[in-house]
């Protein structure tokens, strides 16, 4: 008996601290398009610096679970903290969704578009609802996402 009430307090308290994460855990739409403009910003001020610190996450291009990420004109990742060199234009999602091809398709100079697509969080296996915000400068695709 004391083993099952023991049981059933742990799975509450694992099940409370999994349901009491803040909102401030994770990015938001606004910390996305703030981050995608502030990487327009060091893109267009020093392109190979910017790239690199978008792969490393330095200079304030890492916070919580949102990053820049980007694509050069041969359409493989030229900054993303793990997939450089690989293809960004022929990346799908967890669905089987073309998402590296609708974000090359909508990224345009001067504008930001949204793209979303399934995704595991950092950390996790499991997808959710992604949205990233797009744009281009130069010859670089560029996002930041945030979960929904």
């Amino acid at each position: 008996m004391y083993r099952k009430i023991l049981q059933c307090l742990l799975a509450a308290l694992f099940l409370s601290a999994a349901f009491t994460a803040s909102a401030g855990d994770f990015g938001a739409a606004p910390d996305a398009k703030a981050m995608l403009e502030k990487a327009v910003t060091a893109l267009k001020a020093d392109k190979a610096s910017a790239l690199v610190s978008f792969t490393k996450g330095k200079g304030g291009f890492k916070d919580r679970d949102l990053y820049p990420f980007c694509g050069g004109p041969d359409g493989l990742f030229s900054a993303h903290p793990s997939l450089v060199g690989k293809s960004l234009k022929d990346l799908k999602d967890k669905t089987g969704k073309a998402m590296g091809q609708d974000i090359y398709k909508v990224a345009q100079e001067g504008k930001i578009a949204a793209v979303a697509y399934m995704w595991p969080r950092p950390g996790s296996t499991e997808p959710v609802q992604k949205v990233s915000y797009v744009t281009k400068i130069g010859d670089q695709v560029c996002a930041v996402g945030y979960y929904r």
